[in-house]
């Protein structure tokens, strides 16, 4: 039998906890409100061109990117602008969102509807960044960085020599990914061709975990007689779905510390993003829905949904039956990289790939203890990082000396906190640690 691919440094297994992946996704019903934060990326954050008490129809660009690093924003709906102002976002931070009274749901003219696959591709390289840039697609594995940017490859540049499409979905209780690949597999695969022709590579792999043998299984039969395609089964093993991980495992390179993954030659999507391409490119869809998993131990039914962006994640809630009695956390992703939500009513963004509920006694941290100096947290670092040393330094406002000890090397994966047997918050203090380091390099940079 052969060794399933897996990257070499650190990592670890938590359990999968995929309650939701016999789930088919569902489709739910609009809310009365949505709301639309104006920054759902990273870079600049987009240019509002509506008023209020304009009349918008499904799919109208209500702002324009702002930026080179910046993404469209759509109307989820159609109704009427009720507000543009600052509200709460996930984040815990009031940003400017527009506020859509829901009325109907009337698209703009130029979307295909039909269900039909479509599988000629008959658009210019050119046309299909042009296609992405203009339906304001952005990674939906959680990074929210614009997908048209990673089609520009700088002149001076190392040419592209193949594309990578992570359908790992490494996070425990996640399943919007695997149920995507189950459900949609032949846009997926279409997608991937359109990011090559794009790309102007002539293979793709596409890396799936093998506890999801039956996506692996489902697209492995759709590429057999497609040339360049390949299915890529990996070891169970987090942070897998990380891009350097992924990288790693799959071409066995690895991309320097502040390089991307250019740098060996790869391009790397995920799965959702390039469903996302493949309605844009073939269905003129801009991306106005995603799908979320909402689950937990404690919801009698975990479930998977299409959602539209600016849908309220209360919503979502009370589409799972409401929130159990003993829930102590909601979660805004997933248990190892999310974060936890302080107001339910603030709204599903493009980077939303999850709603976890913990009951209570899930949800309360241990109290910290000193270090044991047994390395652990050394161990599991997937970036070979020393989480206890930068946990330290972040704490002494050391910024030089964090800077040059990589923290902006971190992931911010986790995995550093789960296996720590202080129950230190290392993740929170590193987190920290980098943003002073940013502010420091950003400073530095303006000349101050």
């Amino acid at each position: 039998m052969t060794m399933l691919k897996t990257f070499p440094k650190g990592g670890l297994h938590v359990p999968d906890n995929k309650l939701s992946e016999k789930e088919a996704i569902q489709s739910i019903n609009l809310p009365k409100t949505v709301q639309i934060p104006i920054a759902q990326h990273i870079g600049a954050p987009a240019k509002i061109i509506v008023e209020r008490n304009d009349k918008v129809k499904t799919g109208q660009v209500i702002a324009k990117s702002s930026g080179f690093i910046s993404a469209n924003i759509h109307s989820p709906v159609t109704g009427t602008v009720t507000k543009i102002d600052t509200f709460l976002d996930s984040s815990g931070y009031k940003n400017p969102m527009v506020s859509i009274r829901v009325e109907e749901d009337n698209w703009i003219e130029e979307v295909d509807l039909s269900t039909e696959v479509n599988s000629e591709i008959t658009v210019s390289k050119e046309e299909i960044l042009q296609k992405i840039q203009n339906a304001g697609i952005v990674g939906l594995g959680g990074a929210t960085f614009p997908s048209h940017i990673k089609l520009m490859v700088p002149e001076h540049a190392k040419a592209p020599e193949i594309l990578l499409i992570n359908g790992v979905e490494c996070e425990p209780y996640l399943t919007a990914d695997h149920r995507l690949m189950l459900e949609k597999p032949d846009e997926i695969i279409i997608g991937v061709q359109i990011l090559m022709k794009a790309l102007g590579v002539s293979r793709a792999a596409i890396g799936i975990e093998n506890n999801k043998k039956d996506a692996i299984k489902i697209l492995s039969e759709r590429v057999k007689n497609i040339k360049g395609i390949e299915i890529v089964p990996l070891k169970v093993k987090y942070p897998q779905g990380g891009e350097k991980q992924l990288i790693k495992a799959i071409i066995k390179k690895e991309v320097p510390a502040g390089k991307l993954p250019l740098e060996v030659g790869a391009v790397v999507y995920n799965v959702g993003t390039t469903f996302a391409v493949y309605e844009a490119v073939q269905k003129n869809k801009p991306l106005i829905e995603r799908v979320v998993t909402v689950t937990g131990k404690s919801l009698v039914k975990p479930s998977n949904f299409w959602v539209r962006i600016g849908t309220p994640i209360e919503h979502l809630l009370q589409a799972v039956g409401g929130v159990p009695e003993n829930t102590g956390k909601i979660i805004n992703g997933g248990p190892m990289m999310g974060k936890a939500l302080k107001d339910y009513s603030v709204p599903v963004t493009k980077g939303t790939s999850g709603i976890l509920l913990i009951p209570k006694e899930k949800s309360n941290r241990r109290p910290m203890q000193p270090c044991v100096r047994c390395a652990k947290c050394v161990d599991v670092c997937p970036m070979g990082l020393e989480p206890f040393l930068l946990m330290a330094l972040s704490d002494k406002k050391l910024v030089e000396r964090s800077k040059d000890d990589n923290i902006l090397s971190c992931i911010e994966c986790g995995s550093c906190s789960y296996i720590c047997p202080s129950s230190r918050p290392l993740l929170d203090y590193i987190r920290l640690g980098k943003a002073d380091v940013n502010k420091f390099l950003k400073s530095q940079k303006d000349g101050k």
